[in-house]
């Protein structure tokens, strides 16, 4: 046997040592879309960075959206996630085995029937004619609205809608940073 080497393996041997084409990046393989540097962008001016992220991305819509179409996507995230916490405040009330719990869920309820059936489709009937102002008022009365109800649980019962109370808070305080975001212009 003799030690040859074939003229594949140096073929090989030089492809690893001297590569004939650029190393494919991640940027030569996917570039960054453009809407995403925007989400990413509004999202840096906003309290919780990551939750808007999240949101803005997994959303279809936002992948052609301007700022204020992210303001928006983000104001009817918020209105949803409002929603669920009223249908789920309703579903509690017919099962609370205590006066006082089911008291202090019939008051978020009202809160939040406020926040889902004006407050918020108000603010983003604003936001869509370009009234910011108004707009960032509405979005952070859906805020102030869930601290309220958490509020109401601070005595003796516990509140089973913290978490949720706290999405509608975060969710309403990201959308307000990105309508301020459009008013700085």
């Amino acid at each position: 046997m003799r030690n040859s080497i074939s003229p594949i393996s140096i073929f090989l041997l030089l492809v690893v040592l001297f590569p004939i084409f650029p190393p494919l990046t991640r940027c030569s393989i996917l570039p960054l879309n453009e809407s995403d540097n925007l989400i990413e962008e509004i999202c840096k001016q906003t309290p919780h960075y990551d939750l808007c992220l999240s949101y803005l991305q997994s959303n279809p819509q936002s992948s052609n959206a301007d700022a204020k179409g992210l303001a928006q996507i983000m104001g009817d995230i918020l209105l949803a996630c409002a929603t669920e916490e009223l249908n789920y405040i309703e579903g509690l009330i017919k099962q609370a085995p205590e006066p006082e719990l089911e008291r202090s869920l019939a008051y978020c309820a009202e809160l939040y029937i406020q926040v889902v059936k004006y407050t918020l489709p108000q603010a983003l009937d604003a936001l869509s004619k370009g009234e910011y102002k108004f707009a960032n008022y509405g979005i952070a009365d859906a805020g102030k609205e869930a601290q309220t109800c958490e509020k109401k649980f601070s005595g003796s019962t516990d509140s089973p809608v913290t978490d949720r109370n706290n999405l509608v808070e975060n969710l309403s305080e990201v959308a307000k940073a990105i309508i301020n975001v459009l008013l700085k212009g």
